[in-house]
């Protein structure tokens, strides 16, 4: 037998946008949009909206944008929903026990890794510079704690040799979305999803990434620099210094052959810039300038055919 649903929903970035999309199902009524206030932006820093906001706006869905959820007005207000269940995804404020409560079926998060492996705020990226083989996403019932609630659904997708933090920001948010709608549709049915309880082993917590991370460090070997440079895009983007010149690096592979002090320029060809790491070699694909685009190094050594010796 067929059911209804008033739900909210709760995001913020790119990433909660593809979820949205997913909760518009026959039956499903979405009673409000919550996402983050407008921030300042851009070199104007005007405020702008998320892409949440955007995306709610453009369906003519309700927008509310609290500062806190802690606020008494703002729980007035969700509690006036009569909500069945609240969907959050990446939204990006906490939610107290008392909001979690308020929806007659709890709350709904989509998180975008295998918990209880990369709680926490980064798992796309801290699973790439773990060198983590497979990844994906859970459907959980929200509790209190950090992304601890019990498990409804989840997908795993492996993580490819060339994958990058946007590339597979792109694939979990899709997959994610299907995580997503196939729960609703399961609930529309009538069928209730059995929680599974994370087990205590195996919990890792994916910390905020912090612009100071994306330094490269020659003294690490050249895989886990590799695999920092595909993490970091596309934001906030690995950078080292070149002869005195800063780069963002965007694309780099490692070699296992070791030559060179860490650090030591090794090679300068249109194939690459090769340096010395403590294991191995770090080839430099594609760079960008102060001020400049993103080019490949055959361009970037057209125009200072004259390289140091060292990066610092």
């Amino acid at each position: 037998m067929s059911q209804s649903l008033r739900l909210a929903f709760a995001g913020t970035p790119d990433f909660a946008v593809p979820h949205l999309q997913a909760c518009r199902l026959p039956g499903v009524e979405i009673a409000a949009v919550y996402t983050q206030p407008d921030r300042p932006s851009g070199r104007g820093r005007k405020l702008a909206a998320s892409p949440v906001k955007e995306a709610a706006l453009a369906q003519q869905l309700c927008v509310e944008q609290p500062e806190t959820l802690r606020d008494a007005d703002a729980q007035r207000r969700l509690r006036a929903l009569e909500l069945d269940l609240l969907v959050v995804v990446a939204y990006g404020l906490i939610l107290p026990r008392k909001v979690l409560a308020l929806p007659r079926l709890g709350c709904w998060n989509v998180h975008a890794s295998l918990l209880p492996r990369w709680r926490g705020a980064a798992p796309i990226q801290r699973a790439l510079l773990a060198g983590d083989a497979q990844t994906g996403v859970c459907l959980m019932q929200m509790e209190a704690g950090l992304d601890t609630g019990p498990v409804l659904l989840r997908r795993e997708t492996p993580i490819s040799s060339d994958d990058t933090g946007g590339t597979l920001h792109d694939r979990l948010a899709a997959l994610g979305a299907d995580v997503l709608q196939d729960g609703l549709q399961r609930l529309l049915r009538g069928v209730f999803l059995p929680p599974q309880p994370q087990p205590d082993e195996g919990v890792t917590y994916a910390h905020k990434l912090d612009k100071a991370e994306a330094r490269l460090d020659w003294q690490q070997p050249a895989d886990a620099l590799a695999r920092k440079v595909r993490a970091f895009n596309p934001w906030p983007v690995a950078e080292a210094t070149l002869a005195g010149e800063r780069l963002r690096i965007w694309s780099a592979r490692a070699l296992p052959n070791t030559s060179g002090a860490p650090g030591a320029l090794v090679g300068a060809t249109r194939e690459g810039i090769d340096i010395a790491c403590a294991q191995g070699t770090l080839r430099i694909l594609e760079v960008q300038r102060d001020g400049g685009r993103r080019v490949p190094v055959a361009d970037y050594l057209n125009a200072r055919p004259a390289l140091g010796t060292t990066l610092s």
